[in-house]
Order: C-alpha cells, then structure tokens, then sequence
C-alpha cells in the first residue's frame, strides 16, 4: 500500500484481543472418510455440524456439509463436504510442503506414537524431524492437506528471547528483497532470493 493512502493508525480501534484460532475450514471429498481419519485415527472428536443449502456469508446456491472436529484447547479444524467426491486441488505454483497446518501435542513420545497408528493404517509419514525449538512428523489428510503434529522443546523463555529480534530479521529480509526485486526488474539476477542467515546448516548440500 502507498504510504499516502495508509491510516492513521492512531484513530483507528484497537485491534482485537484474538484469543485463539477458532477453525480452520478446507473442502473435503468425503464426509465420512475424513471423520474416520480425524476421529478414529488422530482423536479429534466430531463435535458439530452445520448443513445448508445456501452460504450465509456469499448468498450463493451450494448445498454443503460442514463439519467441525474439536481440539483439546477448544479450537477447532473443519470440512465442508459439497456433495461432488472431489477434494480441493493443489496450488499449482507452491511446493506441496509449504502449505500444511500444524498441531501441537506435548511429547515427542506422542509423536512417536502417532506415527505408529498412522502407519498401521497405511499412511505415509515423514519424521520425527528435528527443527531445534520442536520436533514433528507430517503426513497427508485424505483430502490432500498436509498436516504436521508438533513437540514444542524450548521453553517460554527461550522463545521470549526469539521474539525480541524477530522484527529486525524480517525487516533484513525485507529491505534485502526489495533490493533483489530492483535487480531483477532490471535483468541482472533470476535466482530466488536467499534468506541472509542458515538457521539449519545441518541441510545444507554438499
């Protein structure tokens, strides 16, 4: 946005006081095979459900199911099922491992113990990968979507310290691609952008 066309922030409202995500809703093939992977295999429990003809929010026709499975904080993931046995396609400009929704569980040992019942069923499961502030193991709904469970590891401590220069890396990043976007405006580079620090030297390639 144009600095001149931004608001002064200072008449606006304070921003909302967001608590926690509530739901997070994606396009599902199936009603039913998406509960049993939820419900049966991960242990969310199917906790309600809304089916309507129109959408409240467009007005549009489009008969649905939607259906919510519960979280232990309260929170929710949800599905709506259209009725066509057709899950939602991948975006075809992104990798499939960028895009993924994570859930955070208390131990590694859980992890492990997820990635056994995954397996028994059949599904593919990379991990436990290690990521220093947690480890995790990711695999795929039956919708496609990614999922990731997650053991935190550092303490609230460790990530307060983090939090203190996240805006001066990502201001680094930023004023570093602004620059790369002038040289490739202007044909002098067409490689990707480099983050300016390796948080993972582990991966690097040799």
């Amino acid at each position: 946005m144009n600095d001149a066309l931004k608001p002064d922030l200072a008449t606006l409202p304070a921003p909302a006081a967001v608590q926690q995500l509530h739901h997070y809703a994606y396009k599902a093939r199936d009603a039913e095979e998406t509960r049993h992977f939820y419900e049966d295999i991960l242990g969310l429990p199917l906790y309600h459900i809304i089916q309507s003809d129109y959408v409240p929010s467009t007005g549009e026709y489009c008969p649905y199911t939607h259906f919510f499975f519960r979280l232990q904080d309260g929170s929710f993931i949800a599905f709506f099922d259209l009725g066509d046995d057709v899950k939602a396609e991948p975006s075809p400009n992104t990798p499939l491992w960028v895009n993924h929704i994570s859930f955070r569980v208390d131990t590694v040992q859980e992890l492990e113990n997820t990635k056994t019942r995954l397996q028994a069923f059949g599904v593919e499961v990379l991990g436990v990968t290690d990521h220093h502030i947690f480890k995790s193991i990711y695999f795929f709904d039956p919708n496609g979507i990614r999922l990731e469970l997650t053991a935190q590891l550092a303490d609230a401590q460790a990530m307060a310290k983090d939090s203190t220069v996240a805006h001066a890396r990502l201001n680094e990043w930023t004023a570093r691609k602004e620059q790369w976007r002038k040289e490739r405006t202007a044909g002098n580079t067409a490689d990707p952008l480099k983050p300016q620090q390796n948080d993972r030297p582990e991966f690097v390639r040799k």
